[in-house]
């Protein structure tokens, strides 16, 4: 059996080294098309798409990533057809990220997938490794609001400005705070 590379082992949830060489080459060329991206605030939606799908893995059609936008690779984040990202959104994609057809997401809401061993030897190691996350479809996520790393959002879910989502949402619930809480249904 082949050992896995860092990057399978990133891409699976398993504990990865982020300094390996082909994750570094990878991050390399996302910094350098976020250079190129985050330049084009007066491109049309149209030439923004162009680039977005140069390096994202998947974008539908009419999606809209207003720059600046951040990533950790690109090509592990895809966005379904509608999805509006506005200002300062940030997605750590070292694991998959996977947000719904008619998504609204507001500015600075950040994705991270990324995660850290908690015990402090593993983490003096240099290891580390992600979840996935995943947001289902007409799904309203507010101003500021961090999506952390293994979370799935229902379709039709509300997360509001500034929420801290530690846990899954469910489909049609609106949630709040830190860390994020249903509201009661009324």
């Amino acid at each position: 059996m082949t050992a896995k590379t860092e990057k399978q082992k990133m891409l699976s949830g398993e504990p990865y080294r982020p300094g390996d060489p082909e994750l570094a080459a990878d991050a390399r060329r996302a910094r350098a098309w976020m250079v190129r991206y985050n330049a084009t605030l007066a491109a049309s939606p149209d030439e923004r798409r162009v680039l977005l799908r140069e390096l994202l893995g998947h974008v539908g059609a009419d999606a809209v990533i207003r720059p600046p936008f951040f990533c950790d690779y690109g090509q592990h984040i895809a966005v379904g057809d509608g999805v509006f990202l506005n200002f300062n959104c940030v997605i750590l994609d070292v694991a998959p990220v996977s947000i719904g057809a008619l998504t609204q997401v507001g500015p600075g809401v950040q994705f991270l997938t990324a995660d850290h061993p908690r015990d402090p030897e593993l983490r003096r190691a240099g290891v580390e490794s992600g979840r996935p996350i995943t947001v289902g479809a007409n799904v309203w996520i507010g101003g500021g609001a961090l999506i952390l790393p293994g979370v799935t959002v229902g379709d039709d879910a509300i997360i509001g400005a500034g929420a801290v989502v530690t846990r899954d949402v469910p489909a049609g619930a609106t949630v709040v705070g830190n860390p994020a809480r249903p509201l009661p249904r009324g």
